[in-house]
């Protein structure tokens, strides 16, 4: 891959690098994993700063009561990327570890059962959203005017649910086969085209949450075209060659990947429908709070989002790297990118949770129509713990790749129903029912991550997911060319 002065690149580079001079990791490592995390994390900068540009924008035009309707119907969608990010999870093990072995024929039958398990299981839920969004909003707050531009918003964005989860898929073909730079062009590009959008609907036609809403579903329906035509072409205009070209005509029913794809994505795809479930009873035990508080948490979520972004790089950086070296039957060589990459990852959540740090009481302004208003104090101490909390994530998310890439998904998925459900919420309960307050809520943020941390970390130390691997590689005599 063609090293790009990018300044993120730049930025996780260097500390990768100061890692290996410190003899932390090693440094051949820090480059190759830099090259595949990288692209990731501008992606995912990219998109969670849509997210949080939306919000911004849904502020500013309408206010809080708006804010807080959007973010009653944050979780709702957040089920697409856990649709989607099960049949992802399930795909990049496959593909990464089929492209090490260079069995390219079962690559395209992994790939075509992933995009079979993402609209069999979306489309259901976009009807959904469609038919009744008023009674689901309802079920998060008794708030009329939040409810009823939640309900606006989920209306329309559900259209965007099929897409969204495709483009997980595709992108994850791509960095399994070592092109995340590919997959972060398209997907950055239409988190860029997607603020432009919603800026036209909100602003230029007047549309509000329903602007929004349509500015992510028109991107989100484009960059899946581009996908579809790259990943069948095995190249785009501009984009230039893609790492593999799979036959879309080709069997999309190969039972027995089917059946491996919906065994290790089901639990990833249950591990982040965990973040997306979590946030109803969270929603609800704010709305207890009021109003304002559940602005302020909405904002600290969008930035906590941008902050957590590394993850993305570094967890699918693993996922690729391990599963390849898997492939190939290196579970040694496996083992010391796992470990070094848990390690550059941590580095870099230091540097993110710092920087956000300096500038939290600022970032928290550009949400809201004004800066003197109450939920900002709230919104700007809850930054504060995030950053805290966003360092265990380091350790929670680069222990998770390895085990994504071996197949060994269950664990992590039980680490954060742990946090979440047993921990994090009821915390948060506590903090709207008892003389405990918003420090349940800041207690909350770093249960979610510190658990999940503790538990993943020692299930990679067992080893044991080197083991499960076994099951999962292809049959070296299948090699094709």
């Amino acid at each position: 891959m063609v090293s790009v002065p990018n300044p993120i690149r730049l930025v996780v580079l260097a500390v990768g690098l100061l890692l290996a001079r410190l003899g932390v990791i090693d440094r051949h490592r820090v480059v190759r994993t830099t090259d595949l995390a990288w692209p990731r994390v501008v992606t995912g900068i990219a998109r969670m700063s849509k997210n949080a540009v939306d919000v911004a924008m849904v502020g500013v035009a309408i206010g809080t009561s708006a804010v807080a309707g959007v973010g009653f119907a944050g979780p709702f969608w957040g089920i697409a990327f856990a649709i989607g990010g099960g049949a992802a999870g399930g795909t990049i093990a496959l593909v990464s570890q089929r492209y090490g072995a260079e069995t390219f024929g079962e690559l395209g039958d992994a790939v075509r059962a992933g995009v079979l398990l993402v609209v069999v299981a979306s489309l259901p839920v976009t009807a959904v959203f469609y038919a009744v969004p008023h009674e689901l909003i309802s079920l998060l707050s008794s708030n009329e005017r939040a409810i009823a531009y939640g309900a606006d918003y989920l209306r329309i964005v559900g259209f965007g649910v099929p897409f969204a989860g495709l483009n997980l898929v595709a992108s994850r073909v791509l960095v399994g086969c070592d092109d995340a730079y590919t997959a972060m062009q398209l997907r950055a590009g239409g988190a860029a085209a997607n603020v432009v959008l919603n800026a036209g609907f909100i602003f230029g036609l007047g549309w509000g949450v329903e602007g929004a809403a349509l500015g992510t579903v028109v991107s989100n329906l484009a960059v899946t075209a581009a996908f579809a035509l790259g990943i069948v072409r095995g190249r785009l205009p501009v984009l230039g060659a893609f790492p593999v070209a799979i036959d879309p005509f080709g069997s999309y029913l190969n039972r027995e990947m089917l059946a491996d794809l919906v065994e290790i994505g089901l639990a990833v795809g249950a591990r982040n429908l965990v973040w997306v479930a979590a946030e109803f009873p969270m929603l609800f035990v704010l709305d207890i709070f009021g109003e304002t508080t559940v602005a302020a948490f909405v904002i600290a979520r969008r930035i906590w989002g941008i902050m957590n972004t590394p993850g993305w790089g570094f967890g699918l950086a693993s996922s690729s790297l391990v599963g390849q070296a898997l492939g190939s039957e290196d579970p040694a060589e496996a083992e010391a990118y796992a470990r070094d990459i848990i390690r550059f990852s941590v580095g870099t959540y230091l540097v993110s949770a710092g920087l956000v740090a300096v500038v939290a009481p600022d970032v928290v302004a550009l949400f809201v129509k004004d800066p003197t208003g109450p939920e900002v104090p709230i919104a700007v101490d809850l930054v504060y713990a995030a950053c805290i909390a966003v360092v265990f994530q380091g350790v929670s998310g680069g222990a998770a790749g390895p085990l994504d890439a071996a197949g060994d998904t269950t664990v992590p998925f039980a680490s954060q129903f742990v946090g979440m459900f047993l921990v994090a919420i009821p915390l948060a309960y506590l903090g709207a029912t008892t003389a405990l307050g918003l420090w349940g809520l800041y207690l909350a943020f770093l249960a979610e991550t510190s658990i999940p941390a503790s538990i993943n970390y020692w299930r990679f130390r067992s080893g044991r997911w080197k083991r499960i691997s076994e099951a999962y590689r292809p049959d070296p005599v299948a090699a094709d060319d």
